[in-house]
């Protein structure tokens, strides 16, 4: 199993998705011998998982049945343990997107924080891509790297302990793209410019307040950075539904009511003018917006590296 090349089989060692449901779902690590506890029973990982294939319908003890999934970088995004607030996929897919990732390409990062974004640029860029990962607190670092070998991408990541503030990514004149993720991102803009390649490349910088945006924008212009622009992503749910509406008559009732003595104020009269109605009605789909959605999580700063 590895977070950028599919198998087809559940092995031993290897990091599983145990789908309840759309809103219930959570990773497993499949050992030899262990048990894993559901609300619909026990699933035995010698028995039910090692030797299946990802994607397998499984029975628990209770009879009732989960789905055991191929990880990815979606996945683990959705069900990773917190060590920091993270990036979800909303945001993610649009850095992708304005640093211009592909494989082959070479990103620098900081901070790594749980490894959300981290595992979607590795995917992105690997087979001969890779990430240098910068990381300030000690355990999250250690964390980080312990989680990049047991999901087999250690060969496409570098990760580092250390303040890029003061002391940079550890590169110079490699990077075709750098990510700032850290409370002051305007004091790493330096180091940033000279990790990027001579020839250019893209830098990003995320932050939930304007003013941190308004201080890293500054610094930017500083450095000689240009195409500075920050964007905020917010994704709007609709909720798509069947309804029915009558077709408008526009004047065919009235018309044959009043060549068939039609009188539509005796009630007598009234049930059948509602049955005429119901005919003429048709049914549509519908896409209403969720009285409620996910706000703001932050503004994302774009840029490129100047050529002169």
């Amino acid at each position: 199993m590895s977070f950028v090349e599919y198998g087809d089989t559940i092995k031993d060692g290897d990091t599983a998705i145990v789908f309840l449901g759309h809103e219930s779902m959570f990773p497993v690590k499949v050992q030899h011998g262990s048990k894993t506890q559901t609300k619909y029973g026990v699933i035995r990982h010698s028995t039910d998982l090692i030797g299946k294939r990802y994607g397998s319908k499984v029975t628990c003890s209770k009879g009732g049945w989960v789905f055991i999934l191929h990880p990815t970088p979606e996945l683990w995004t959705m069900n990773l343990p917190h060590r920091t607030q993270i990036l979800y996929s909303t945001d993610i897919s649009l850095i992708t997107m304005m640093l211009e990732l592909k494989p082959g390409s070479i990103v620098c990062e900081s901070g790594t924080g749980s490894g959300s974004l981290s595992h979607a640029i590795i995917r992105t860029v690997a087979p001969t891509g890779h990430l240098y990962t910068v990381e300030f607190h000690q355990q999250r670092a250690e964390k980080a790297k312990e989680e990049f070998q047991e999901h087999k991408v250690e060969h496409l990541v570098t990760v580092k302990n250390q303040d890029v503030c003061k002391n940079g990514f550890g590169v110079s004149n490699v990077a075709d793209a750098v990510f700032l993720d850290i409370p002051s991102p305007w004091e790493a803009i330096g180091h940033a410019k000279s990790a990027l390649k001579i020839e250019g490349g893209r830098i990003c910088s995320f932050s939930p307040c304007i003013e941190q945006v308004q201080r890293t924008c500054l610094a930017m212009e500083e450095h000689g950075f240009t195409e500075i622009n920050t964007l905020e992503i917010l994704l709007r749910v609709y909720n798509v539904r069947t309804i029915s509406l009558q077709i408008p008559d526009l004047g065919r009732v009235a018309e044959d009511n009043s060549s068939t003595g039609f009188d539509s104020s005796n009630q007598s009269n009234q049930g059948s003018l509602y049955g005429i109605l119901q005919q003429g009605t048709a049914q549509f789909k519908s896409g209403v917006p969720l009285k409620e959605m996910v706000g703001h999580t932050g503004y994302l700063t774009f840029a490129t590296k100047s050529l002169f």
